[in-house]
């Protein structure tokens, strides 16, 4: 039978689930609640877990207090009422090595729904109750009279009346009925063979229907595999499109004369990460298609000497580059921190009889007004403006550039695509470069998926200078008054702390320390006759940059805040953090708001407070753990699972219905690998059409989210 007669996934996504046996209209309504309008969404509803008939637990074998799945048989279903008027079913079972009582507190659907005889899965932990066996509200899969070694247990909804035996069956005279013609493959046998990849075929019948769980393994890889290789499609053809679709900004070669006296003038040699990034930008901005990179480093890994070297090149070779952040204080701190790096670096120019000029570096952001804005807009449009640092501001109407060639984004999460879009077409004909940042460090696997269209340069490497920091978590009240002590001996040191808080104001509903309420505690009680500043996103701008200068020049000695000195802020000088209520972040925030300490000579100190005491929490022992962010972010990985990749992130769903980046790493990469050899430098894949309808299907109407860098 050829391969173009077989059935693809369009055709099965064209055929409602009701022409299905056995589905009538309230199944299929039933199904519709659940997100099974198709065959093919019934296809892709995958069993959750498999029983192996050979190799289930008996009840003999239940071990107390240990879980298991069990398969039995009902013997006899009783409800009463107990105390409370709680509703009590008591359901004897067995399997033919013995017998158990099984009981459902506030369930009283449970008589109706085990039947004496019915064939049930039970998992949960047994216990013994006068003298018998006993589980107490288990999970129940009715599985039916299902046959065969392997026993595929489906997501079922009680709310909407499916069991998993029913799904079966549907499942089963779907493939039934696709068997004759067959289904489809839209990945070329030999990449298959390569890669020790199952047929599609073999894989969807056999994840449904295995006869061995070494055959369900090898059906989800590949499976899984598909799931995968449909996101770095999507993503590679976006970013070969891109490529091609627009015209890139030429560079005179005009020699590297800012980029060398601007390595001449850094009191350290960079690493050799920042060297390879530094090359891997010079290479883009030598193509004649657009850059699009990403630069993901560690807290203090030397982002901006990478940025700031790739922006002077772009005005070496007679453009102009800009520096876009999200925040006025995170703008201001850039363009103090690079006017010092830049301070005495000159621009040839032939309007003067030296042939030069000072480089012009210019900060815009809505607080610049009046006669300096007029001042600075002339200059950008003029082309006597080469490097601006600014927010959202520099892409407001009314902001025009002579020439703009590199643009840079700072903390790249925080702006749209509408932004980004924004400032590229202040360009004109030419596309400019663009550059991404963000301090926090991605997984591999995660940024191999959802930044699959970028380019990825990585800092792993801190600068000589950068101090070690000690972290240290307090749990409970008994242990929190060592890290006062703390602040108080670093102070007499003449350092400086930072205290974070969840929260502006207190809260009832959550028992967290709030900004406001731990400056007065803290000024009156374990940090009286120091000086104490307060700063959080309802402080007016001009007070807030105040309260930051006083602790930036040492006339605060602590600083209580928000998130809002997550990024950006850089007072060498203080070598304390104490984060309050550190249970409430997350480990990336936390992760950020430690690396505002250590950036000087002395040894740092960061404490993660927790008002309770707690008997484990992975996160914070995780940070105290280690100082790599890399490593940190995987551990955040296996934590909070990878959400929702081509959607707003959320925790418990996900679009990848078998795939795992924490479990398939090695497939993310091979997908990866698979994508581009089979996009080649055609975004249309002319000659893999099934498998670009595929995409275009099942991934397309997410690709704005996915290609949102």
């Amino acid at each position: 039978m050829s391969a173009v007669s077989r059935i693809t996934l369009r055709e099965l996504a064209e055929i409602d689930v009701g022409r299905l046996a056995r589905v009538g209209p309230k199944k299929r309504e039933a199904l519709a609640s659940v997100g099974v309008d198709t065959v093919l969404d019934l296809l892709m509803t995958y069993p959750r877990r498999w029983v192996d008939r050979t190799n289930e637990a008996h009840i003999e074998d239940l071990a107390i207090g240990v879980e298991a799945l069990v398969l039995v048989t009902v013997r006899s279903v009783s409800k009463r009422t107990g105390r409370n008027r709680r509703t009590i079913v008591d359901v004897a079972v067995g399997d033919g090595s013995g017998r158990m009582h099984v009981v459902f507190f506030n369930q009283p659907w449970r008589d109706r729904q085990l039947t004496e005889g019915l064939q049930v899965a039970l998992f949960g932990k047994p216990d013994v109750y006068r003298g018998g066996l006993q589980m107490t509200n288990p999970i129940v899969d009715l599985i039916g009279d299902r046959t065969g070694r392997i026993v595929p247990i489906y997501p079922q909804s009680d709310k909407a009346q499916l069991s998993t035996w029913e799904i079966a069956g549907w499942v089963e005279n779907a493939i039934d009925r696709a068997r004759p013609r067959g289904i489809g493959d839209p990945v070329p046998p030999a990449v298959l063979a390569r890669h020790e990849l199952i047929g599609r075929q073999p894989a969807l019948f056999g994840i449904h229907a295995p006869e061995s769980i070494a055959e369900q393994r090898t059906s989800r890889r590949r499976l899984a595999f598909d799931e995968l290789l449909r996101v770095q499609v999507a993503l590679v053809r976006q970013k070969r499109a891109l490529e091609q679709a627009g015209r890139g900004v030429e560079y005179e070669d005009r020699g590297a004369g800012l980029v060398a006296q601007f390595y001449a003038r850094l009191p350290y040699p960079l690493t050799d990460a920042q060297q390879r990034t530094i090359d891997e930008i010079a290479a883009d901005l030598d193509r004649t298609f657009p850059m699009h990179r990403l630069l993901q480093g560690d807290v203090g890994s030397g982002k901006t000497v990478v940025a700031v070297s790739a922006l002077l090149r772009a005005v070496d070779g007679g453009h102009q580059g800009a520096l876009m952040v999200p925040t006025e204080v995170l703008a201001e701190q850039h363009a103090t921190s690079i006017r010092a790096l830049l301070d005495g670096l000159t621009v040839g120019t032939a309007d003067n009889l030296f042939g030069e000029r000072p480089l012009r570096l210019e900060l815009l952001t809505n607080r610049v007004t009046g006669a300096d804005r007029a001042a600075i807009l002339s200059g950008l449009a003029s082309g006597e403006v080469d490097l601006v640092v600014g927010t959202h501001a520099l892409i407001q109407q009314g902001v025009e550039f002579a020439s703009l060639g590199l643009a840079v984004v700072d903390e790249q999460h925080r702006f749209g695509v509408e932004q980004r879009a924004a400032l590229r077409s202040k360009a004109g004909e030419s596309v400019p470069d663009l550059l991404v940042m963000t301090a926090t460090p991605i997984p591999r696997t995660a940024a191999m998926t959802v930044y699959g269209d970028l380019d990825v340069s990585v800092l792993d490497e801190l600068p000589p200078g950068r101090t070690p920091i000690v972290t240290h978590w307090a749990n409970g009240p008994l242990e929190e008054s060592g890290v006062w002590d703390d602040v108080r001996a670093e102070v007499a040191a003449g350092r400086q702390a930072f205290v974070v808080c969840p929260l502006i104001d207190e809260s009832e509903k959550l028992q967290v320390a709030s900004a406001e309420e731990t400056f007065e505690r803290l000024a009156s009680g374990e940090l009286s006759g120091l000086r104490l500043g307060l700063l959080h996103g309802r402080v007016v701008p001009a007070e807030r940059e105040r309260a930051m200068g006083a602790f930036r020049t040492g006339e605060l000695d602590v600083l209580v805040a928000t998130t809002v000195i997550e990024v950006g802020v850089d007072v060498p000088n203080a070598t304390v953090m104490v984060i309050l209520d550190a249970d409430r972040f997350g480990i990336a925030q936390l992760h950020q708001l430690r690396g505002r300490v250590g950036r000087g000579v002395h040894t740092s100190t960061c404490w993660l407070v927790t008002s309770q005491v707690l008997e484990e929490n992975p996160r914070l022992t995780a940070l105290v753990d280690s100082t790599d962010g890399f490593q940190l972010a995987e551990v955040d990985l296996d934590l909070r699972g990878e959400g929702t990749l081509m959607d707003t992130a959320q925790k418990g769903r996900n679009d990848l219905r078998l795939a795992s980046l924490r479990r398939d790493r090695a497939l993310v990469e091979l997908a990866r690998v698979v994508a581009i050899d089979l996009v080649g430098d055609d975004p249309e894949m002319s000659e893999h059409a099934a498998l670009r309808d595929e995409v275009d299907l099942l991934v397309a109407e997410r690709e704005e989210y996915l290609t949102r860098s």
